[in-house]
Order: structure tokens, then C-alpha cells, then sequence
């Protein structure tokens, strides 16, 4: 039996037999089933949701394994993982190496245990060290080999057969660093510099020094034997590596300055380092970076104790009483303290910084006569008893202590000596800013020999006397971190030792020939005879 019709769908349009009701049963079928549909989270489409696994019925066919999706319901793998446990299922455990694979039907091993194995050269005698060992290259055994001079230039010639278009320098630094270093560090270095020719960058010395610098601070020992071979010969210009470190060094003392007081400090340094650059075109004698980093050392401590001691955050609320109690502090330091402060705040003030100088009414309170430390008689032979017999002090010691002791020579003197300032014909050296060469007696031209010795040992091209672990391979000259220790031993300092003996010539000699004589001015000698009266010179009673 047909229903009537009642009415048009609302949706398709299509007849309806049913009374109230406006849709079709097509369009009400097709709603159901969109009512049962949601989104799968896996493919994103709109599909009936399985209740076991929240996603449509292709999503939820997935690997056991890996998780891929599965196409055919009868499987539980897919097509990679199927592929991999059919071949783990054919392998076999070898009956020689004990491992997994797939025996071979001629030898019933794997395929590792089955191929035939490269046969040892059987051992021979070394044409080096004579002993019976296993040979790793020219007839030699392997300790022999590593030590083998000729490495580095075997390697050099294995890089020049590599590149197509070596340079014309590569002989001749494989030459230098084979001369400075050992066999295995020399060898590293002509591999990295193989590695620097082979890329896409420029290979042009000053790129070359460029590129193998290390981040951080030392630019590590390849770049600056790098560094020394172009230089030396006019191929490039130094690195600002010396720059870098000291821009490093101002860097770390202007972080340690607390938040509010910082950015005065850092135009302050920016001004210093503007009038040094100045100083250095114009020709004259511009701030050493030891003196810019030592005035912002002052200006750390400053600000730390404004924050720490005085609960002050603004240079304006510096007082002359904050100056002052800062100064207590450290009173040795007094005077140079007070130079830095004044400069700082003649600084501020003109940046509008402060409204008035608080240092301005400051004396450093304290004579330019020579108040420091000198040796006894007995002190002075004693040390002159240790530098020129006991053979267990190193030579280092006994040069810089026996120069000081008995020509006053300064650390930074024995520091830039070189070969080329001694004179074995007359037993002379040049040092300093000395005018004329100083003779030698006997004992300090002992133990200058003593010193050449120790240099010849290290097998190095450095023209400084004084040469180090670290310098043997550059021709810079000792740090003077090194000499600030070199008479750690003896137990007093250089500067004591050199004192003594300007003390003892400027108060037994005219001290303007004491001047002339050490390449010194007048007004240096003459802080040496604070103090001093001449018993001769006294009248009688």
C-alpha cells in the first residue's frame, strides 16, 4: 500500500508520506548517519568513531610495531615491519661469532665470519729502535713512527697532491711548524690548515688567520702559529686579539657594577677609550690598558660600596663623605684611588651628571718620597749565594733576580731582552731604555749563560732570552703574569730587590747620573732620597 502525499521535502523537495513531518526519509536517514559522525583526530575527516580507539575505522588499522597505518583489516603489521620480521625470521645464530645473520651454505658462518680477513704483516725489526715489533710505516714500528720528524712534511705533500691549486707558502709553513712543534702537533696543524683550503671560503692569509680563530680567550694555538708564519714574513697583519681580550677585561669590571650606577661607568669608559684611540693617531702617549681597566676596577669598588655601605643609587647623591670613607679603605691606595675619582666625576660633571665635584676639596695626604721595602746585607748575600751556586734554582729566577739585584733591572727589562741585546764579545747587554750597554761582571754573565742554555733547550726561533712553555713556538715574549712569579721561590719580590739597589746608588752617587745611567728621569731618582742626610756632610759640633 503507497502513502499519500502530503507534502514537498524542506530540504530536497522530494514528496512526503508522512503526516508532520517535513523531510523526506532520504534526507532523514542522511541526517542520522551525519548526527553519528564526528571529526577523527587522525585524519581529520568526518567519520563514524570506532569506541575502542576514538578515531574512524582506517585510523584505528594501525602497526604493532612502528604505528603506521595498516591498510588491509587481516594484518597487524605494516608492509616495512612485515619485510623486516620476514628477514629476521630467516637468519640463523653463527655458529662462530655467536651473532644473528644469515649463514653461508659453503662455511655455515655469516657473511662477516665467511669473507677472508687481511693477513698482519708479520712482525720485523724496527730500522729505528731495532726491536721486533709490527711495522707501521718506512720500516718503522709505531712509537718510532709517531716521533718520525718527517711526518709533517709527508702529510704536507699528501695536502699539496689534494688541493688543485696549493699555495706557493705551504712548504714553508709545514716547515715552520715541523721546526717549533712536535711531530703529532705539527702534523695537526697541516691537517687543519688542508681543511681551511678545501672549503668555499677565501683562502687568503689574512682569511685564513681569521677563520681558524676560536671563539673566547685564547684564539687557540693553530691560529696563532698562523698568525706568527704570515707575519713574520709580511703575508698579513696581526689579529686585535690583544684588543679583544682587554675589551673582555673592561667588560667583566663594568658588569660588576650594580644596575643603577652602571651606565655613567660605561660612558665614562667609552670616553677613555675615545681619547685613547685619539692619543694613538695623534702620536702621543696614550692610556695603557692596564691603567683604563685598573680605573674601572676603582669605579666597581665605588659603586659596590655606595650600594653596599652608603644605600646610595645615583652618582648625584655622592657626597664628599662618601669619597672619603671610600678612600679609608684602602689607604695605600689612596692617592692612586683619588686620581681615578677625580677623573670619573671632572667626567660626570661635565656630562651633567653631578652638580659638584665631591673629590674636589681631596688631598692624597701623603709625600712622593720612597716609602717601600728593601733587602738586609745579609738578605742581599743570601740570595746572591742562592742565585749563583745552588744549581737547583731554575734559570729564569737567577737571571731576573741577579739583574735586579745587581744592575736594578726591572721585570719588564728582562721580560723584552733579547738575543740580539747581548753582546758576547765585550759581556755586555743593552737593556731597557739604557743609553749605553751595561758590562757584566762575572757572576751575572754565569748566570746569563746558565739562561741561554735553558733557551737552546727548547729548540725555538723566539729572539726574547727569557723564553717559556708557551713562547717557545711564537716569538712573543714572556707574559708578566709569568714574571710577576719567577721569584716566588726566593720569597721577595722583584720590585724589593730592584729598590735595594737604586736606593744604595742614588744615596752613595749623584742622582742624575744614576738617571742618565738607567735611561730614568731626574725627578724618578730623586724620590729615593727622602729622608736622607749625609753624615759627611753634616758640620761639626
Amino acid at each position: 500500500m503507497v502513502g499519500k502525499k502530503q507534502r514537498d521535502c524542506s530540504t530536497c523537495g522530494d514528496p512526503v508520506g508522512f503526516i508532520d513531518r517535513d523531510l523526506c526519509c532520504l534526507c532523514v536517514r542522511r541526517l542520522k548517519e551525519q548526527a553519528a559522525k564526528a571529526t577523527c583526530p587522525s585524519c581529520g575527516r568526518e567519520r563514524v568513531l570506532q569506541e575502542d580507539t576514538g578515531r574512524c575505522v582506517l585510523c584505528s588499522r594501525v602497526c604493532e610495531e612502528c604505528g603506521r597505518p595498516v591498510r588491509s583489516p587481516q594484518t597487524r603489521l605494516c608492509r616495512d615491519c612485515r619485510r623486516r620480521a620476514d628477514r629476521l625470521a630467516s637468519q640463523q645464530r653463527c655458529p662462530r661469532c655467536g651473532r644473528a645473520g644469515y649463514l653461508r651454505e659453503a662455511s655455515g658462518w655469516c657473511g662477516s665470519c665467511s669473507r677472508p680477513r687481511q693477513e698482519k704483516q708479520p712482525p720485523r725489526n724496527c730500522r729505528e729502535c731495532g726491536q721486533l715489533r709490527r711495522h707501521a710505516g718506512l720500516g718503522l714500528c709505531s712509537a718510532c713512527w709517531q716521533k718520525h720528524t718527517g711526518r709533517p712534511f709527508i702529510r704536507g705533500e699528501h695536502l699539496r697532491d689534494q688541493l688543485p691549486d696549493p699555495p706557493a707558502w705551504l712548504d714553508d709553513f709545514v716547515a715552520h711548524v715541523a721546526a717549533r712543534h712536535c711531530v703529532g702537533r705539527a702534523c695537526g696543524f697541516v691537517v687543519d690548515l688542508g681543511r681551511l683550503l678545501q672549503d668555499e671560503h677565501s683562502n687568503s692569509p689574512q682569511a685564513l688567520i681569521e677563520r681558524s680563530r676560536r671563539p673566547g680567550r685564547s684564539m687557540g694555538s693553530f691560529a696563532r702559529a698562523l698568525e706568527d708564519f704570515f707575519t713574520f714574513r709580511g703575508l698579513a697583519l696581526p689579529t686585535d686579539q690583544s684588543e679583544r681580550l682587554a675589551a673582555g677585561r673592561r667588560k667583566r669590571r663594568v658588569d660588576a657594577v650594580p644596575e643603577p650606577l652602571r651606565p655613567a661607568v660605561i660612558a665614562f669608559d667609552a670616553s677613555r677609550m675615545r681619547a685613547q684611540d685619539r692619543a694613538r693617531r695623534a702620536g702621543t702617549r696614550p692610556r695603557s690598558d692596564h691603567t683604563l681597566e685598573t680605573a674601572l676596577a676603582t669605579m666597581r669598588d665605588l659603586a659596590l660600596f655606595l650600594m653596599n655601605h652608603r644605600a646610595k643609587t645615583d652618582w648625584a647623591l655622592v657626597d664628599v663623605h662618601d669619597a672619603e670613607a671610600f678612600l679609608v679603605t684602602l689607604p695605600k691606595g689612596r692617592k692612586r684611588r683619588l686620581t681615578v675619582l677625580r677623573q670619573f666625576f671632572r667626567f660626570a660633571r661635565s656630562q651633567k651628571m653631578v652638580l659638584v665635584d665631591p673629590t674636589r676639596t681631596l688631598t692624597a695626604k701623603e709625600s712622593n718620597g720612597f716609602r717601600g721595602r728593601t733587602l738586609t746585607l745579609d738578605q742581599q748575600r743570601e740570595l746572591f749565594r742562592r742565585w749563583t751556586t745552588e744549581a737547583q734554582v731554575h734559570p729564569h729566577e737567577a737571571l731576573l733576580g741577579m739583574f735586579a739585584l745587581l744592575h736594578g733591572a726591572s721585570s719588564s727589562d728582562i721580560r723584552l731582552l733579547q738575543i740580539a741585546d747581548v753582546n758576547p764579545l765585550a759581556q755586555t747587554v743593552r737593556l731597557g731604555k739604557r743609553p749605553h750597554p751595561v758590562p757584566l761582571d762575572p757572576a751575572s754573565w754565569a748566570v746569563l749563560l746558565r739562561c741561554l742554555d735553558h733557551r737552546d733547550g727548547w729548540r725555538t726561533d723566539n729572539p726574547h732570552v727569557m723564553v717559556t712553555k708557551g713562547t717557545k713556538a711564537g716569538r712573543s715574549p714572556a707574559s708578566t703574569a709569568y714574571l710577576s712569579h719567577v721569584l716566588d721561590d726566593c720569597g721577595y719580590p722583584p720590585r724589593m730587590i730592584r729598590s735595594t739597589r737604586l736606593v744604595d746608588l742614588v744615596n752613595t752617587m749623584d742622582p742624575k747620573l744614576v738617571a742618565a745611567a738607567f735611561g730614568m728621569t731626574a725627578e724618578s731618582t730623586l724620590i729615593y732620597l727622602a729622608d736622607h742626610i749625609d753624615d759627611g756632610r753634616l758640620p761639626n759640633p
